[in-house]
């Protein structure tokens, strides 16, 4: 597969990577609503100039990219009626109930708490890498031994390994069946995730990738773990052709053509919710974030949402990232501890939207939007106001005739407003949508902000249009823009 002009650049990021050495391998996959659109690799599975190259169909562990399949089974018990996210984890592992929670008036976390990282407890980063392999048993033992809680649950973020290990139990408590038993009937077969599993035997055509950690004589090798009660938190293995198609079905959720998009697994409404901001997280990303239902969920200015989530387990980082508004993605893998693979990822699709015009968010206001804000902005002008046009709230909020007042004053203030007919070109009434005037702009359908030219700056007009099915002006703001 060939790079193109759109991938090109991730090749880019991808080669200055390599030469950081931070991990023996690199391996990554770009990806649209109609599949992948470019694969690469760097580097060698052992970090030696002439040891095997991996491919497309090599198996890394995802680790914590894990999380989103656990997520998917607990919604789809959830949409079955099976299962209440405000239910009590103690419904469903009893031995919780030995837990004493940090404060008399704590609730016991829930189900909805652990999901979105808030049932209290402290982050866990690596020690619950190092917990994959325990048994239920085992988990239970710790449960009652005690926890140590940062906080009282449901009023606090903080990553919890622990609180997905006891989802993991949350589902086969539900369904009477092993956690990766469920996982891999109800998620990976109807998803043809062929290469995706929880053991280091796991099919894939490309051989597997061995974890490394860097040694005072280069890249060691490090053993896996097995699977366990803590799989849930980040035990599968896959390939980035697989993930790709994950990622691919997740974000057709958002593609009006359904293209990636497979019946039978979850709803698309459950996979909206999944990529939701759940709990708002101050300072978890670059721009606002949060957590969802086992993915990060950011929001760019001018981009939208941006869904992802990162990996890492002793010898391996993994990392899948996608724009909700055009299925534009990339998933990466490398086999060293801590490599923070997330970083090229991030970079790779920063560059991937910056170069699609369709990335751009650009919201589509209704036609009566328009319409309203011709009818305003000749109001302004001094016209007169059409019957239906503004809603009862207008004239209750401020008297027109005052608005009138302070409307002439922030004209004045201008010098007057430039007559169409006289403005340069580009520079007439916003309203009428003009792709070469990019000061028109909608935040919603109902909204409408734009700018009439004055002599000694410009005139902002903003509206915002009522729920009714006729839908009338409920907000106008008029304010001067003086000229730098």
């Amino acid at each position: 597969m060939t790079s193109s002009p759109r991938t090109s650049g991730v090749d880019a990021v991808f080669d200055a990577r390599q030469s950081d050495e931070k991990a023996p391998s690199s391996v990554f996959a770009t990806f649209d609503h109609d599949g992948v659109t470019h694969h690469g690799s760097r580097g060698t599975l052992d970090g030696s100039p002439g040891g095997p190259v991996p491919g497309p169909h090599t198996a890394y562990r995802i680790a914590s990219c894990t999380k989103s399949f656990t997520a998917v089974a607990l919604l789809a018990l959830r949409d079955e009626g099976r299962l209440v996210l405000d239910a009590p984890v103690t419904d469903f592992v009893p031995a919780f109930a030995d837990v004493v929670l940090p404060t008399a008036d704590s609730p016991v976390p829930t189900v909805r708490m652990l999901m979105t990282m808030s049932g209290g407890l402290p982050t866990d980063d690596p020690w619950g890498d190092r917990q994959e392999s325990i048994t239920d048993d085992e988990l239970d033992d710790l449960l009652r031994g005690g926890l140590r809680f940062d906080s009282v649950p449901g009023t606090a973020f903080a990553y919890s390994n622990l609180g997905w290990a006891l989802l993991g139990r949350v589902v086969s408590s539900v369904t009477g069946r092993p956690y990766r038993e469920v996982v891999e009937q109800r998620v990976l077969e109807p998803l043809g995730l062929r290469s995706t599993g929880f053991t280091s035997d796991v099919d894939a055509s490309g051989g597997l990738a061995v974890g490394h950690r860097r040694g005072d004589d280069g890249w060691e090798p490090l053993p896996f773990s097995g699977p366990g009660a803590f799989s849930p938190i980040g035990g599968l293995f896959s390939t980035t052709t697989d993930l790709a198609r994950w990622a691919r079905w997740l974000a057709s959720a958002f593609d009006d053509e359904g293209r990636g998009d497979v019946d039978g697994v979850l709803s698309r409404a459950s996979r909206r919710e999944m990529q939701q901001l759940q709990r708002f997280v101050p300072g978890l990303g670059t721009h606002p974030s949060g957590y969802g239902f086992g993915l990060v969920v950011e929001h760019y200015p001018d981009l939208g949402t941006v869904v992802s989530h990162s990996g890492g387990y002793p010898g391996f980082s993994a990392h899948m990232r996608w724009q909700t508004a055009t299925g534009l993605g990339v998933v990466g893998f490398e086999n060293a501890t801590y490599a923070q693979v997330s970083v090229p990822v991030g970079l790779a699709l920063d560059g991937m939207m910056a170069d699609a015009e369709e990335a751009r968010v650009v919201v589509t206001p209704w036609p009566e939007t328009l319409a309203a804000a011709a009818a305003v902005e000749a109001v302004v002008r001094g016209g007169d106001v059409p019957a239906g046009l503004l809603s009862e709230n207008v004239e209750l909020d401020v008297p027109l005739e005052r608005r009138r007042r302070l409307w002439a004053g922030a004209v004045d203030s201008l010098g007057g407003l430039v007559d169409p007919r006289e403005a340069p070109a580009g520079a007439s009434s916003i309203v009428r949508d003009e792709p070469d005037v990019p000061a028109a702009s909608s935040a919603v359908p109902s909204h409408r902000v734009w700018q009439l030219p004055a002599r000694r700056g410009s005139l902002r007009i903003e509206i915002r249009l009522t729920p009714e099915g006729t839908p009338r002006v409920q907000t106008i703001g008029v304010r001067a823009v003086p000229a730098r």
